[in-house]
């Protein structure tokens, strides 16, 4: 790891006092905080949202500009041992794409733009090609159903659906999910390109979503794809043999594959800059307990800094929800726990990982990587806190005893009004391999929020304020009374467990 030295960064507010939950034995004083202040949030959350920042995507110039802006502000806070934890990761810089549409014999083209009716998948390949298109549902090449049978598309540029239909066995599905795995079907059938139309059922037909993670390696450098607006998609098929629409509902209704040739050629020019294994980093950051022993136990609390990048020079994807808010709960957190005159009697380490758009890897590298994993008694995730209904901590089917923690604070008069869960759940997202690993952990974000997950209108002037200021308050309270030592969470045998058994 490597030691950061940046300049400090001084935000000041009003305090009171609050009062952990009392369910544990010991006798212990609360600790003094001072209040969460929506303005110290939106400030981080307007700050990484920006333009400089480009995206954050992990292992570029605008996630590096972060890392810095946030290690400025835990050196602020007053945070110890700050220090970058380098790792690697695939990285693909889209630096310029074109999509034009036209049908042989006419003059007209139509020219789709970057960011408005469609983006790069993360993972994309490079070049230029200029072929006829052809339909082929959701891309599924399987003895128990082939939507490639009838259809020559060899040579071609294959038009597919994104994810799978409902009704599609999981044995045979699981082998056509990601958007790589929809290319390399493709290839093998002879297309030289893919265009997937997006049919998230979170996101406006009128919008591109980026998705980074595009299926395991190896990469297909060569090979580009696009993602369609829903929009996009259904104007492909007007005046076709079938419209986009009536070939969906015909898949669902029928359970049997629509796929055809289209009249219409596509002309693709993507360029990039793709590295295999770019270097890039989570940010560590302490709080040392005040007790002589149990300063030793150690409290983790993270998000996810990365986002989803830049494509081009106007396809922006600012990531403010996802997961800029986060990262803001956590370091208000950071900041009213830094500034209380009562320390906590566990350390309290603060990490910002890199990777979470792609199967949150940050947190499987701090894992391989950390030294005092076995002193590690908790980990509390925050992601996803900018919109919603309401707050909800995910973990309470896998560690009761942690979530009931969050949950006390929940229930104090005049607070949140958590949602409950319909059934047991089990963490998720940066906290999977905590569990894993047999780390207690919670994961706090909300119920009914992501409306602009992944989208160019993922902007601070869309965060809820008062949402993420209850889902910051619920973070810090959470943290603070785990560090004050009442709470007794991770077992003898978990300690011994050897990180390594997750694929990495």
């Amino acid at each position: 790891m490597k030691k950061l030295l940046f300049g400090a960064l001084v935000i000041a507010a009003a305090t009171f006092a609050a009062t952990p939950c009392g369910a544990q034995t010991l006798d212990m004083d609360p600790l003094p905080v001072e209040k969460v202040s929506a303005d110290s949030l939106m400030k981080h959350i307007v700050e990484l949202g920006s333009e400089y920042y480009e995206g954050r995507l992990a292992a570029t110039r605008g996630h590096e500009r972060a890392l810095r802006y946030a290690s400025r502000v835990m050196e602020g806070y007053g945070l110890k041992d700050i220090e970058l934890q380098q790792f690697p990761i695939e990285c693909n810089e889209v630096e310029s794409a074109v999509f034009d549409v036209y049908t042989p014999g006419s003059k007209e083209k139509r020219t789709f733009t970057l960011g408005n009716e469609f983006c790069c998948a993360g993972m994309t390949g490079r070049g230029y090609v200029d072929a006829q298109m052809v339909f082929v549902g959701y891309g599924v090449s399987h003895s128990a159903y082939d939507e490639y049978k009838g259809v020559d598309a060899q040579g071609k540029i294959v038009v597919v659906l994104t994810g799978l239909p409902e009704w599609l066995p999981a044995s045979v599905g699981e082998h056509f999910v990601t958007l790589r795995d929809k290319a390399r079907v493709a290839e093998r059938h002879g297309a030289i390109g893919l265009l997937a139309v997006n049919t998230s059922a979170g996101c406006l037909p009128t919008e591109v979503q980026a998705r980074v993670y595009c299926g395991e390696l190896p990469h297909m450098g060569t090979f580009p794809m696009l993602q369609l607006t829903l929009d996009c998609g259904r104007e492909l098929l007007t005046t076709e043999r079938e419209d986009l629409d009536a070939a969906m509902a015909g898949i669902a209704s029928e359970r049997k594959p629509h796929s055809f040739a289209l009249f219409k050629h596509a002309a693709v020019d993507v360029n990039t800059r793709y590295r295999a294994d770019a270097p890039t980093y989570n940010l560590l950051g302490m709080i040392e307990g005040s007790d002589r022993t149990m300063k030793n136990e150690i409290v983790v609390v993270g998000a996810s800094l990365d986002g989803a990048g830049l494509q081009g020079e106007t396809c922006l994807f600012p990531s403010a929800d996802v997961n800029a808010s986060g990262v803001a709960a956590v370091l208000e957190t950071a900041r009213i726990l830094s500034l209380a005159p009562y320390r906590p009697k566990r350390s309290i380490l603060f990490v910002l990982f890199s990777g979470g758009q792609q199967q949150w890897r940050g947190s499987r590298a701090f894992l391989l990587g950390y030294d005092k994993l076995k002193h590690v008694e908790a980990f509390v995730n925050v992601q996803n806190v900018g919109s919603g209904d309401s707050l909800m901590v995910l973990g309470d089917g896998s560690y009761p005893a942690l979530w009931q923690v969050a949950r006390s604070h929940d229930t104090m008069p005049s607070r949140r009004l958590m949602a409950l869960p319909l059934e047991k759940t089990s963490p998720r997202g940066d906290a999977r391999a905590f569990d894993q690993m047999r780390i207690p952990s919670i994961v706090i974000t909300t119920k009914g929020g992501l409306r602009h997950n992944n989208v160019p209108s993922d902007i601070w002037e869309n965060i809820d304020s008062d949402i993420l200021a209850k889902a910051a308050r619920l973070t810090m309270e959470t943290v603070a009374e785990l560090s004050d030592g009442r709470y007794q969470g991770r077992s003898p045998q978990s300690k011994g467990y050897r990180y390594g058994l997750i694929e990495y």
